[in-house]
């Protein structure tokens, strides 16, 4: 028996197993490139520091600092405490950058800040339209937080300046000087 076999159809077939071959190697290739390259966005990507709102954290960085930059300085503040010390305070809700430069200019941090609420026992009461915050540790005094009602905030702080006023009449100190 003999077979007649075409030239064509025969390099056509194995243009087509090849074609195959290469679909079935891209095929596998494609999902491992993927992963490798969201395992370094992952590796790369900063985990922010988190902050409580009106807290302090200290930051240690590696090298004297000449500059420090924070993006939004009504999300956070920072300070140099000493060269290679900083004070980071929350000072409100949301997530900001903060970037620290040596006397050259080059960066030794670029972090990410996220600034939240405390969350040490803290109640909100509204009542119709009125928001008011409370801290209750162990028992409940009003607290002006972001949120509340302006007359929460009028309230709270007459009563503050009210406080502080009879403190310096009876001290002869003025309330947040040492």
């Amino acid at each position: 028996m003999m077979m007649n076999r075409c030239p064509a159809a025969a390099s056509r077939a194995a243009a087509s197993s090849a074609s195959r071959r290469r679909l079935a190697a891209l095929a596998l290739a494609v999902p491992i490139a993927l992963a490798a390259a969201g395992s370094l966005a992952y590796a790369t990507e900063a985990v922010p520091i988190s902050i409580k709102m009106d807290r302090a954290k200290v930051m240690r960085i590696s090298r004297p600092a000449a500059i420090v930059v924070v993006g939004n300085p009504a999300i956070a503040d920072a300070t140099i405490q000493d060269r290679q010390t900083l004070i980071i305070t929350g000072r409100s809700f949301g997530t900001t950058n903060l970037i620290v430069l040596d006397e050259k200019g080059e960066p030794i941090a670029d972090e990410l800040l996220t600034v939240s609420a405390s969350d040490d026992q803290m109640i909100t009461v509204y009542a119709g339209g009125d928001r008011r915050s409370f801290s209750c540790a162990p028992d409940c005094q009003p607290i002006m937080t972001l949120g509340d009602t302006s007359t929460a905030f009028a309230d709270a702080r007459t009563q503050l300046e009210q406080r502080n006023s009879i403190l310096q009449g009876a001290t002869g100190v003025t309330a947040g000087s040492n």
